[in-house]
């Protein structure tokens, strides 16, 4: 664990937020403009860079559709509204 550096926590608008230096920045590897993630644990602050999301989907629904466990599970049954009222 590197250095501790003091900072102050300071009003922005109705909220608090913390001036983080550039080298925390920098060594956390955290780019400005990212999103991240606050995390709460004991009396710690856990800041870290926010996953993607759904990272990785295309890739799982092609091999779903290579091994053909792409099916619906549950069948499709219709009613008259569906057949005669709804309109595509």
């Amino acid at each position: 664990m590197g250095a501790a550096i003091r900072t102050r926590i300071v009003k922005i608008g109705n909220s608090q937020g913390i001036r983080i230096p550039k080298p925390l920045l920098e060594q956390s590897g955290i780019d400005l403009d990212k999103e991240v993630e606050i995390e709460v644990e004991g009396d710690r602050l856990i800041v870290r860079v926010a996953p993607k999301i759904r990272v990785g989907w295309d890739e799982a629904f092609a091999a779903m559709a290579e091994q053909k466990d792409d099916i619906l599970l549950d069948d499709v049954s219709t009613t008259n509204w569906d057949r005669v009222e709804w309109e595509w």
